[in-house]
Order: C-alpha cells, then sequence, then structure tokens
C-alpha cells in the first residue's frame, strides 16, 4: 500500500548552563514511530480495487454496431474512458435475455452475448482482460487494466440443462441470477406469481452444481422462499449482484432486513443497485402510477423490437426526461449512500458491495455514468466509514466471497 508520510520533528532540549552535551538526534529518531498521515478519499479510491457486479453494457456490445467501448460515449453510462476516470477497476458484464425467451433461442443469443464480451476484450488489450478468478482480478489492477468478467442475469438461459451450464462455466461465467423478472421451469422470481414455492428439486440441483462449479449463486430477482431454499443448501456464501434495501424503498427486487441478516450469516455480500426506482420509494410509487411514463416505455418497446441494447437506453431517457420535468420524483445519487448505510447497519461492512445495473437501469441524478464513482468514496469517509471498510464495500467484500467460492469448488473436487 503507499501511505504518505508526515516528517518527524525532533526537538532536543538542553538545559541551561549544562555542560554534557545533547543525545545524538539520530538516537531520538530511532525511539520514534514515524506517523501515517491520514488517506484523503483519493487515496482510499486509488488504493482499493472497485468492482462493480452488474452491468448490462454487454447489450451495446452485441446489437450497438457504432459502439465501441475503447471510445467515450455521450449516452450510456460505460466505455473505459469513464471507467478509468472512475477508478473502476473490474466488471462483471451481464448476459442477459428477456425472461420470455426461452430454449434453444435462449442458449443462442446467451452464447452471442459472452463472444461479445471475449471480442471486446480481444479487440481492446491494453484496457482490457478476462478475469475469472479473484486473483485474475488483483492481477489485472496491478497491470492497471480493468478486468472483464461475466454474470448470467436469469436461469431460463441454462434450457433446463445442467450441462449447458457446465458450458457457461467453461467460458467464463462466474454467477448466475437464478431468475430474471418471470419464473422459470424450477425457481420462482420475485416478480412473478408463485410456481413452484421456491426451488424444485432440479432447481436445488443447480444451486449444488454451481457450488461444485465454483460459480456464485445470484439471489437478485428470486422470491423470498427462492432466496431462503437457497441458504438452506449452499455450501458458500452467496451474492445478490444487483439489490438494494426494501424497508428504504419496497420494490420486491429489494431485500429485507431479515434477508440482509440472514445473507451475513450465510458470508454472502448483497451489492447495492443504483436504479432509481429500487431507491426511492416515492420514484417507485410514482412511476408505477404515472400514465405518461408508461404509455411512453410502451411505444419504446415498439419501436426498439428485439434490439435491447435500444430499449435499455431508451427507458433510462424516458424515465430520467419524467424526472427532469417532474411528472415523476428526482432522485440523487445520495440515495446509494443511504442504501449502503443502512445495508452496512443491518448486515454489517463485510457483507454490501456495489452493482450498479450500469446500462440496464436510470441511473440517479449525479450518477450519470461510472466516472462518478469517487462521490460514494468521499461521502462514506464524510460519515465516518473507516477506510479499511470502505475498500471492502468497493470491492473487497466480493474478492473474498469470490475467494470462498473457489475455494469450495476445489474441496468438491478432492
Amino acid at each position: 500500500m503507499l501511505r504518505e508520510r508526515l516528517p518527524i520533528v525532533l526537538t532536543v532540549l538542553v538545559a541551561a548552563g549544562c555542560s554534557q552535551p545533547a543525545p545524538p538526534a539520530t538516537h531520538a529518531a530511532a525511539a520514534q514511530p514515524a506517523a501515517a498521515a491520514p488517506s484523503t478519499p483519493a487515496d482510499v479510491h486509488t488504493r482499493a480495487i472497485v468492482i462493480d457486479s452488474h452491468d448490462d453494457t454487454t447489450q451495446r456490445l452485441l446489437f450497438d454496431k457504432t459502439f465501441n467501448i475503447g471510445e467515450r460515449h455521450s449516452n450510456g453510462n460505460i466505455d473505459v474512458p469513464r471507467m478509468r476516470e472512475g477508478g473502476l477497476d473490474a466488471l462483471f458484464f451481464s448476459i442477459w435475455i428477456p425472461s420470455d425467451v426461452t430454449g434453444p433461442t435462449a442458449v443462442k443469443r446467451a452464447l452471442q452475448l459472452i463472444d461479445s464480451v471475449h471480442e471486446a476484450v480481444r479487440t481492446h488489450p491494453n484496457d482490457l482482460v478476462l478475469a475469472t478468478t479473484a486473483a485474475d482480478i488483483r492481477r489485472a489492477a496491478a497491470d492497471k487494466k480493468i478486468a472483464a468478467l461475466m454474470g448470467m442475469e436469469g436461469g431460463h438461459m441454462i434450457d433446463n440443462d445442467l450441462g449447458t451450464l457446465r458450458d457457461y462455466a467453461r467460458l467464463g461465467v462466474r454467477y448466475l441470477t437464478l431468475t430474471h423478472f418471470k419464473n422459470n421451469d424450477w425457481a420462482d422470481s420475485s416478480t412473478d406469481k408463485p410456481a413452484h414455492n421456491g426451488l424444485t428439486d432440479f432447481g436445488k440441483d443447480v444451486v449444488r452444481e454451481l457450488n461444485r462449479l465454483g460459480v456464485m449463486v445470484d439471489i437478485s430477482h428470486v422470491a423470498d422462499k427462492t432466496f431462503a431454499d437457497v441458504l438452506e443448501l449452499t455450501t458458500v456464501p452467496v451474492i445478490a449482484s444487483h439489490s438494494s434495501c426494501r424497508s428504504i424503498s419496497h420494490h420486491p427486487r429489494n431485500m429485507t432486513d431479515d434477508m440482509m441478516r440472514a445473507l451475513a450469516k450465510n458470508g454472502g455480500v448483497i451489492m447495492i443497485n443504483y436504479e432509481v426506482s429500487f431507491l426511492s420509494e416515492e420514484n417507485r410509487l410514482a412511476g408505477e402510477k404515472s400514465g405518461g411514463v408508461v404509455a411512453a416505455l410502451d411505444r419504446m418497446s415498439k419501436t426498439c423490437g428485439g434490439d435491447e441494447a435500444c430499449s435499455t437506453l431508451e427507458t433510462a431517457r424516458i424515465t430520467r426526461e419524467a424526472m427532469d420535468k417532474g411528472t415523476i420524483p428526482a432522485v440523487s445519487w445520495e440515495k446509494i449512500v443511504e442504501h449502503i448505510d443502512h445495508a452496512v447497519k443491518v448486515a454489517g461492512a463485510d457483507h454490501v458491495g456495489l452493482g450498479s445495473d450500469f446500462d440496464g437501469a436510470t441511473m440517479p441524478i449525479g450518477m450519470e455514468d461510472a466516472s462518478q464513482l469517487p462521490k460514494l468514496t468521499t461521502a462514506l469517509l464524510a460519515k465516518g466509514y473507516t477506510a479499511a471498510d470502505v475498500e471492502k464495500i468497493l470491492g473487497g467484500n466480493i474478492l473474498r466471497v469470490m475467494e470462498q467460492v473457489e475455494q469450495g469448488a476445489a474441496r468438491a473436487s478432492r
């Protein structure tokens, strides 16, 4: 670690009229430990390995042929220049397909998204490096490169086949979100009517296989009963890759305090989502009631068709315009800090991290893109957080979970 040092000032007092020489200053210096200067927010942010566990820029990589992740863009939230400015060291690119796309079509699209991440790394070797382990992330940070990881958002993409799940793991996928917005054939979603009372027997096999493979189980999007079933079964910590606190915004995608306590007992981490409706209850309720916003989103969906990059960017644009016009309440980036702080108070600083949902959600005012991430470090330090705890929240906690999941898989293979 780089630490600044305050100069040591030694003063030797000699009594008036004393004929004996003073002890050499070097003796006094050797007896005094050096005092470390307080870390500035910039120091802490630079020293930390900053990791974002959920990002939807993958859709732009696949669908938007004009998008070059190595160049600065005026829209969206992620590109290499803005990641560099924000000190973002590692990013989980989401392999996401809508829940109603299933079967071989879903598998094919998932493979295309995975390939798009591999291609981004191949074509930007000076900036990006593919990472599949915690050690890979640490090496990338040491080499001043951005670690590109992958998380699969929705168990429907395995097409009810553990062999397909193993294929995804071999290609580098390092977490599986068990459901998306709809139930699949083996797990209940938080935003659908319960069909399985949590996990089916096959769903439990999926969790066991993820543990064996060293792929993290992600419980964002799952129903509360599915979450409980996972914790009863898993032998390693799990993550919520992009969820916030239900006690602040009552969206079912968020986690209750009891769920966060259970997650902490498991050793897992809740990664706070920046989507405005997950941060603010007022915004969530107004957005659901606003016919204008809903109608605009419907038009956007028809206009974009199957282009998910278009859909996500237009959704964010329409919602942001509604906030700017006062149609729905505006949400500021400080709400992210409020959710982090609440999660820390409930679960502890060892169990909270960052899962922005960049390029897949509407960002709050002041967190328009990855370049704004240092604000979080400054705000947490100002609230009295220690530098060590801030570094855990910025990335240390998810690194620890990755290592424990990897160790669990190594034990299972013996």
